[in-house]
């Protein structure tokens, strides 16, 4: 009997080779207890407004205007919503053809675009052109765009940082293209060193492997490290070198808990070094409303801006854009707020202020507790979490523990974080689905959950970690690997 397209047999390999752990074994398994009624604590992705965060006053009260357009008729709406903001709203509104409910221009609309490039230079130093800045259903479907257009064939190879994000895993498998791990080194903080870049990209060459472009994520996911101007600089001498293009995932730098590494832009640090380097380096940066103090995952808000990418390319990657028709519309004057908000002397400044201030400081105090809680726990060490939203400790699995997982068919960090999920409700990521040297064990989990609840959730894990090195263990200390 012939099968049909759609039968699981006959589908894209690309498709069922694709693995995406965030929303894989563990949180299938979450969900399914959670209709049982147990109450789960979903630490396993990026999304602090389900986990109690509340969103900004001012971005929320524009966006509903420009949603319900007829309120800005009501002659009594000054008392319900603050000048600033309905300012705003009648501006953002203008600059659409026919508000909300109509298509964009397939790059975004062009005043939001001229307001991401005045914020890049703002923080840069040097000049943004809104031509080259694509608005996007999140940084995420930037990201396959840009990807959609390196890989041509399974012997394109991309740089991607071990641990990574699994978006690039996925996006990479997808599009039928080759992962070239570099692996960061967790005993120095999750650092980068250039030599395990050039072995990586020798090796994958003797394997008849074409490395066309390298991912950094700054800050880390799920390492949550922030890279050096010093590290930013080797890294963009060593793709100018490779002539690799660089993909520059920055969808953190607003998410910064510590002073001495403060988040430094891959475009700034290119365009410090002067020619003829800022001039050759192929860069594609990134950035969204879902992460920072905005946490707006479900607005669906992102851009790329472009650096040193010919005008026939641009033109490509407009036309691979025009596919979709346009970006989310709301989530573009999402992302024109993030970039210009309420400025001193505006109405709704000081209360923004104190809700942004409020929530970085918050998450700074957080990933302390996490941190500690977690390198107070019998194997296991992490490192501080200096930027992003993540803390990734390493889990030293007892032999008995390995022995166990083996026998139920599970990797063993899979079944460490699914012994934790059954006896505490916390859901986390293992570190398997990152990626990680071999015979080490990690985890990943948000550091989103509500401060006041942190105690008590990391008294839970600590609790559970004991039982579980109690039940298993062998009776060694801790030595990291």
């Amino acid at each position: 009997m012939s099968l049909k397209a759609l039968d699981y047999e006959s589908l894209n390999e690309n498709v069922k080779n694709c693995q995406y752990a965030v929303r894989g074994e563990l949180y299938l398994r979450a969900s399914e207890l959670q209709k049982e009624g147990k109450k789960i604590i979903f630490t396993n992705v990026g999304n602090p407004h389900a986990l109690g965060q509340k969103p900004l006053t001012f971005p929320r009260q524009v966006v509903a205007l420009c949603q319900a357009p007829f309120l800005l008729d009501n002659p009594n709406i000054g008392m319900i919503f603050p000048a600033d903001a309905i300012a705003r709203a009648k501006h953002y509104l203008s600059l659409t053809s026919g508000g909300l409910g109509a298509y964009s221009d397939s790059r975004g609309l062009p005043g939001v675009r001229k307001e991401v490039a005045e914020f890049i230079e703002r923080r840069d130093g040097y000049p943004s052109d809104p031509e080259l800045i694509f608005l996007t259903d999140g940084a995420s479907k930037g990201v396959m765009q840009i990807l959609n257009c390196i890989i041509r064939n399974q012997k394109d190879g991309i740089l991607v940082p071990v641990p990574q994000y699994p978006l690039y895993s996925a996006t990479i498998s997808l599009l039928g293209g080759t992962l070239v791990p570099y692996y960061l080194e967790e005993t120095d903080n999750w650092g980068l060193d250039v030599n395990n870049l050039r072995q990586s990209v020798a090796q994958a060459r003797s394997q008849g492997i074409t490395v066309r472009a390298m991912v950094i994520i700054n800050p880390g996911n799920p390492t949550g490290q922030c890279l050096s101007e010093a590290n930013l600089r080797e890294i963009l001498r060593f793709c100018c070198d490779e002539r690799l293009v660089l993909l520059g995932d920055e969808v953190y730098q607003q998410n910064i808990y510590q002073d001495e590494r403060p988040f430094i832009s891959s475009k700034k640090v290119l365009m410090d070094m002067g020619t003829p380097i800022s001039k050759e380096v192929q860069l594609i940066s990134f950035h969204t409303v879902s992460k920072g103090y905005w946490g707006e995952c479900g607005q669906r808000g992102g851009y790329f801006e472009m650096t040193n990418i010919p005008p026939r390319t641009v033109e490509e990657i407009y036309k691979v854009a025009s596919i979709a028709l346009s970006p989310n519309v709301s989530a573009q004057i999402f992302m024109g707020l993030m970039v210009s908000p309420p400025k001193p002397g505006d109405i709704s400044y000081d209360q923004f202020v104190r809700e942004s201030k409020g929530i970085l400081e918050s998450l700074r105090r957080r990933a302390r507790i996490m941190t500690d809680g977690f390198n107070s726990c019998k194997n296991v060490v992490c490192n501080f979490t200096e930027g992003a939203m993540y803390s990734f400790p390493q889990i030293k699995l007892p032999s008995k523990a390995i022995q166990a997982a083996k026998q139920a068919g599970k990797v063993p960090d899979v079944f460490y974080c699914l012994k934790l999920l059954e006896a505490t409700g916390i859901s986390t990521v293992p570190g398997s689905g990152f990626g990680q040297k071999e015979g080490v064990f990690h985890l990943r989990t948000t550091i989103l959950p509500a401060e006041e609840e942190m105690p008590e959730i990391m008294d839970s894990f600590k609790k559970f970690n004991d039982e579980f090195m109690s039940q298993y263990g062998d009776n060694f200390g801790y030595s990291r690997m």
